[in-house]
């Protein structure tokens, strides 16, 4: 039994490593995580000849209940208010923001760098994505996310990411009596929890035995269950479960602080940290012209398609720009169809390298671009003090 406890004290000395890092250089701890999982794995293998441990049972069920979790923690971030009001706006830039890398990477995949045809619709699933974590971290720390643009981007991300789980679901999932079962059954979910919910957690909610995360835990494991079963991916249901209940369980902000606590201090540090692990650093140092395309493709793709349909909705032009490139983030849901299809034999650990690499970069780049030069200052709401100085009528002695 000190074998796990040993590999369990790694895992978090590793993760707290990561958390560090991304507070020293102000970077998603998502991306740190997988950056650690990449050197510790390299560092371990040329020291002793050994692994992280990814493939032991209970770091990949850990793992998995991370990415399930943070999944529907992403969905139930919406905001239904906001999100009706710009119903057309938000998903007419998520769509295409979805759209373009996704066609566009498949092709360049498939067209210039020779992969597959499952590999290169693989790479542009995992590629067209949009960072919601990394999004709303920027919108969170400018108090954008209180501002009707930023509600209306993050808005936008989320329907990149639906379509991004939709299709991985769909483009790699055989259709079989089984897809028939798994849809019928979630159907009825999705329909009856927004009003089953509610009222379950006013009678029997607010408990020290913290009934309310038992119970969203079943219906994230049973269902995801049910997806594996009929060989689709239990991310989807997880992100639509977050959906339907944006507006009662995303509201409870007491209750998704404590689901934070137990994902991002537990849980997704075994997933970011065992992505990190699979990268081959050598794979990545043979194929420099590769992750020029891939990266190219998706920066590209993401600015062709998100900056005309921002023009189209006749935003500014600091705010079409800032919309593009955060829209051009890939963080999480591309690092979760990344590892989905090495895992599942579609790409070889070489296509997987290259993939997290881009998609690492991907996180960064546009990112940093966007807060140096194209921050719509206008837009940020005054701080505190200072609106109540303006407030305050200035006397004179």
């Amino acid at each position: 039994m000190h074998e796990v406890w040993g590999l369990a004290a790694l895992w978090i000395g590793l993760a707290l490593i990561a958390t560090l890092l991304s507070i020293w250089f102000r970077i998603a701890t998502a991306l740190s995580e997988i950056v650690v999982g990449t050197v510790a794995q390299l560092i371990i293998g040329a020291l002793i000849g050994t692994t992280l441990g990814s493939d032991v049972p209970w770091i990949k069920f850990l793992s998995g209940t991370g990415a399930i979790v943070l999944t529907f923690l992403a969905g139930a971030e919406l905001d239904p208010v906001v999100f009706k009001a710009k119903l057309k706006e938000a998903s007419a830039i998520g769509f295409i923001s979805f759209l373009a890398p996704f066609l566009g990477c498949t092709a360049a995949a498939y067209y210039l760098i020779h992969w597959t045809v499952r590999a290169s619709w693989l790479a542009g699933v995992a590629l067209s994505t949009t960072s919601v974590a990394v999004v709303y971290a920027v919108m969170l720390e400018l108090g954008l996310n209180k501002t009707d643009f930023g509600k209306t981007v993050l808005a936008a991300c989320f329907v990149t990411d639906l379509g991004t789980v939709l299709a991985l679901g769909l483009i790699f999932a055989p259709f079989s009596v089984k897809t028939l079962i798994f849809v019928g059954v979630s159907a009825v979910v999705f329909f009856i929890l927004p009003y089953l919910t509610p009222r379950f957690f006013k009678k029997y909610g607010n408990r020290p035995s913290e009934l309310e995360a038992k119970y969203l835990l079943l219906f994230l494991f049973g269902m995801g269950s049910l997806a594996v079963w009929s060989d689709s991916e239990a991310v989807l249901p997880a992100y639509v479960i977050g959906m339907v209940l944006a507006g009662t369980v995303g509201k409870d902000h007491v209750l998704i602080r404590r689901l934070r606590t137990l994902t991002f201090g537990l849980l997704t540090p075994f997933y970011f940290i065992r992505a990190g692990s699979y990268v081959s650093v050598p794979a990545i140092i043979a194929a420099p012209v590769t992750l020029f395309v891939l990266f190219m493709g998706k920066m590209i793709t993401k600015i062709a398609g998100v900056y005309p349909a921002t023009k189209f909705y006749k935003y500014a032009q600091k705010e079409g720009i800032y919309t593009t490139l955060l829209m051009s983030t890939g963080l999480t849901f591309g690092s979760i169809s990344a590892l989905f299809g090495l895992t599942h034999g579609i790409i070889d650990q070489r296509q997987y390298s290259l993939l997290i690499v881009v998609i690492i970069g991907s996180a960064v780049v546009p990112t940093l671009i966007a807060n140096a030069f194209f921050i719509p200052k206008y837009l940020l709401p005054e701080k505190e003090e200072e609106a109540h100085l303006k407030a305050t009528p200035v006397t004179k002695e």
